[in-house]
């Protein structure tokens, strides 16, 4: 297979992130260190659509040292840095993706990633599995399973489950503890905001932040919010996590409420206009707003330029949208997920987990892919407890175990 890259002399550069990544990862350094040697996924195919960075390069490769055969491409038109394609594609992995794709083109290149003929996909918000459910049927028989990355994604996967349309088991692994409770809400919470104030270089402090959506990349980018000094207001469709915003000490309000006051709005719900035109007429001049849910369809970009007189690029990654009455509302990364497509994404001892998961749900696939039904599954809770101490052991940190008798107490045993 020919890889479709935008120029591997960009190598040098791709080669150096991957490395300096690397000595922040323990658990997949130990993974690399146990599986390099056992080779489990020898003669075995994998297509990974995932965010093209230095953290996802690290485990793609971790992959191939397992012995699988890996074809990659990104899972957003903005996230893929160019010289990690690079550095992937001499490193021997097959690789379709670039920054700055079009829609055509990267639906093309989740098709050639196909090409590869996979037993096991691991997939991000939902755009593969998609396409294997339709354009590429005949592949589905080689099929033993994948897993999930993202929230969006595992959306999909259940209400493709709910109709019976599921052709083969897929592991939730964003629903994993080793995965949510770190990737989304301290991964997200810290790479978001490093988006935001990397793109604008303004200050946090003082401002009125919106964040939309309470659930653990809400909670994530709320409490940072918090901590570079904002003023934070939540917005929820959902009684019972808007009362945890109150209890939690945030303002809670309904958008139309918010939009009047709000000086950064932030999108975390994995749904669709969140932000939309009626919004949009009562913002502040200079309102800024970004996303940090999967797909760019929060914030309804159409409908902002709908109603507006004018759209330019006034500063990378922030574009102006003029209204009749001479406000000025600005968007950021095109209403893309602002910590990758305006930044590095999250840091690299938080995908050292999530992408832990990654690796686990696909051994667990390789093992028994061909004993599950087509459903989705939650990642085997001694996988999560496994990864955990791996962690802990790199951190230098014990904890206690509990006696025999303390376990009988509990019926451990």
């Amino acid at each position: 297979m020919e890889s479709m890259i935008r120029d591997i002399k960009l190598a040098p550069s791709g080669h150096d992130k991957i490395e300096w990544v690397k000595n922040f990862m323990p658990v997949m350094a130990a993974v690399d260190e146990e599986f390099s040697k056992t080779k489990p996924f020898a003669g075995k195919k994998m297509v990974i659509t995932l965010h093209l960075e230095a953290k996802t390069a690290y485990m793609a490769e971790i992959f191939k040292h397992a012995g699988a055969e890996v074809a990659i491409t990104g899972s957003n038109p903005l996230s893929t840095q160019d010289d990690i394609a690079a550095a992937l594609v001499e490193d021997g992995l097959h690789v379709f993706a670039w920054h700055g794709c079009s829609e055509e083109e990267y639906f093309t290149f989740i098709d050639k990633a196909l090409d590869i003929q996979p037993d096991i996909i691991i997939d991000d918000g939902g755009d593969l599995v998609h396409m294997l459910h339709t354009k590429r049927r005949e592949l589905l028989p080689h099929i033993l399973g994948g897993s999930e990355e993202t929230t969006t994604g595992v959306h999909r996967l259940r209400g493709l489950a709910k109709e019976e349309k599921l052709e083969f088991p897929m592991i939730a692994a964003n629903d994993a503890y080793m995965k949510y409770l770190f990737d989304n809400r301290y991964g997200t919470g810290q790479s978001t905001w490093d988006g935001i104030m990397r793109t604008t270089n303004l200050v946090i402090a003082g401002k009125n932040v919106v964040i939309s959506g309470y659930g653990w990349c809400g909670k994530g980018g709320a409490m940072r919010a918090r901590g570079l000094g904002a003023n934070v207001i939540i917005t929820e469709v959902d009684p019972i996590k808007a009362i945890e915003a109150v209890f939690d000490g945030f303002r809670v309000m309904p958008m139309d409420e918010a939009a009047k006051i709000g000086d950064i709005f932030l999108t975390l719900t994995g749904d669709k206009d969140v932000i939309r035109k009626r919004h949009f007429q009562v913002m502040k001049n200079g309102a800024m707003m970004a996303n940090s849910g999967h797909f760019d369809c929060e914030i309804n970009i159409p409908e902002l330029e709908q109603c507006s007189v004018s759209r330019r690029t006034v500063r990378n990654n922030i574009e102006e949208f003029r209204q009749p009455d001479g406000r000025k509302l600005y968007l950021l990364a095109e209403g893309r997920l602002v910590n990758l497509a305006a930044g590095d994404g999250h840091p690299a001892e938080i995908m050292d987990l999530s992408f832990g998961v990654q690796f686990f749900s696909a051994l667990h696939l390789l093992q028994h892919g061909r004993e599950l039904k087509p459903d989705v599954y939650l990642m085997p809770e001694e996988i999560n407890t496994k990864i955990a101490e791996i962690k802990l052991q790199s951190l230098g940190v014990a904890i206690d175990e509990l006696t025999a008798e303390q376990r009988a107490y509990l019926n451990l045993d």
